[in-house]
């Protein structure tokens, strides 16, 4: 009897070299199975970054496409529809106006100072500090200024902040026209950004982590060109946005990753006016 308690006493617990056995076995499956978290994770955020290099980049194209195509929209003589500067990446500017809140001077002005007299117009979508477009019909020529008060009972838009240049006649019309700039701004050169600039406004960011934008024109005469000579010949407009990864890829030699969209804008406006012309 007593053999066999001591028998079972020696058996009992385990050795030193077999608790190092077990711990090594643990560390090796507990490394492995941390390695494959790891890569999961990297993959999953590595495809979370390409998702959304492409939402920005289809969201930046998308956008553009649909302003580019009404440039030249409504627009009097004498505003370049479209803008176009080669300076890799490079800048374009539209111009369009809408169909709504718009006015005409229903007096002569006796000074380039006195407000804008617009009898009878409704004025409720003009507001301060905006910028209008004032165009005069029978000599062909305008300018643009800053809205300072506008008296809806009145039927009077102030213009304190950029005295006109000229006492407009009756008749000449108020526009509000939109001119956008859209460039790309390398102030954060980890994440540089597209920005759109309104007039007279401060820019803002359009899509994020995009690092390129291409322009190239195609004219009514069937040539492309990476600047317009002249504006109101262009037809077509071939644009190119190059976005990147929010965050560096250790695995790519860039070491961002990199997605290419392409669009091809048809501008029906200036063809529009070319056919009336």
């Amino acid at each position: 009897m007593r053999k066999a308690k001591l028998r079972l006493r020696n058996a009992a617990g385990i050795t030193l070299a077999e608790a190092m056995i077990a711990i090594f076995l643990t560390g090796l499956v507990s490394a492995a199975v941390f390695k494959v978290y790891v890569d999961q994770h990297k993959n999953w955020m590595i495809q979370e970054g390409i998702t959304d290099m492409q939402q920005n980049a289809r969201g930046a194209i998308d956008e553009l496409t649909r302003y580019i195509r009404m440039a030249g929209y409504n627009l009097p003589p004498g505003i370049n529809p479209v803008e176009g500067h080669n300076t890799d990446p490079d800048t374009i500017m539209i111009a369009l106006c809408p169909d709504h809140g718009r006015a005409a001077l229903e007096h002569d002005m006796l000074s380039p100072s006195e407000p804008l007299r617009c009898d009878g117009h409704n004025l409720l979508d003009f507001k301060e500090g905006q910028w209008l477009y004032i165009y005069s019909p029978d000599s062909g020529g305008g300018e643009f200024f800053q809205v300072s008060s506008i008296d809806a009972g009145a039927f009077e838009i102030g213009h304190a902040y950029t005295p006109l240049s000229i006492s407009y006649p009756h008749g000449s019309i108020i526009l509000p026209i939109q001119s956008m700039k859209y460039y790309i701004d390398f102030s954060d050169s980890l994440h540089p950004n597209l920005m759109l600039q309104l007039l007279g406004q401060n820019p803002v960011v359009y899509a994020e982590d995009v690092d390129d934008i291409q322009f190239k024109y195609r004219m009514k005469n069937e040539s492309v060109l990476d600047e317009p000579v002249i504006p109101s010949n262009v037809r077509e407009i071939l644009i190119t946005v190059m976005t990147r990864s929010s965050q560096p890829d250790p695995d790519m030699p860039d070491p961002y990753r990199h997605r290419s969209f392409a669009s091809r804008v048809n501008l029906r406006n200036l063809d529009i006016r070319c056919n009336e012309g």
